[in-house]
């Protein structure tokens, strides 16, 4: 769906409603939002500014992140919301690691949805180490990380020791650490992969 049409069935907008705001005949908007006709440049500006959105979004063919990115803008501008505090988050990039600090909203709506882009951003990624798994023969481990994560998500040890793969495998950088508990972990349980690897 292009994301014109999915902003304006957002908003509950009529094709008619925004072609009078434009000062354009609704067959205009009609063109822009069947890919007939591109969106001139001179409203992109007036786009952005109506729906309080970046105009990068009314062109293009939207993946479900775009929907949730668009649908967080609507609610910031309906909600309002307040920033009460921030919490640091590292992210792992393709490009660089570092960490962010992400909003703390006094509205739940606001954080849910900030968690929902989260996951879809987590999914999107997922999905893409995934579809390596053709040219390889892990396709069992990710079984297995799968089925962890279903029924043992919770468990410390999880969590304890795939934070200590990614130090060992240096996908986490060693400033990243969440308490000595880890650090005590960490030092064991590198003694075993060693002793695997040699």
């Amino acid at each position: 769906m292009i994301g014109l049409e999915y902003i304006l069935n957002m908003y509950q907008m009529q094709h008619i409603d925004l072609a009078e705001k434009l000062g354009i005949k609704k067959q205009n908007i009609n063109l822009w939002i069947k890919g007939k006709q591109n969106i001139p440049k001179k409203y992109l500006p007036v786009l952005e500014e109506m729906f309080e959105i970046t105009a990068a979004y009314f062109s293009k063919e939207l993946t479900d992140l775009d929907k949730l990115e668009i649908q967080k803008e609507k609610l910031k501008r309906d909600l309002k919301p307040v920033v009460e505090s921030h919490r640091l988050q590292f992210v792992l990039d393709e490009e660089a690691d570092y960490l962010v600090d992400v909003p703390v909203y006094n509205q739940e709506e606001m954080n849910t949805m900030e968690r929902s882009i989260e996951k879809a951003k987590l999914i999107k990624r997922f999905k893409a180490a995934i579809e390596i798994v053709d040219e390889n023969s892990y396709m069992d481990t990710f079984a297995l990380l799968v089925e962890l994560l279903e029924k043992k998500q919770h468990e410390a040890i999880l969590r304890k020791t795939i934070e200590a793969l990614g130090h060992y495998l240096e996908v986490l950088p060693d400033w990243i650490n969440s308490d000595p508990d880890q650090k005590e972990f960490e030092s064991e349980i590198f003694e075993v992969f060693d002793e695997h690897n040699y």
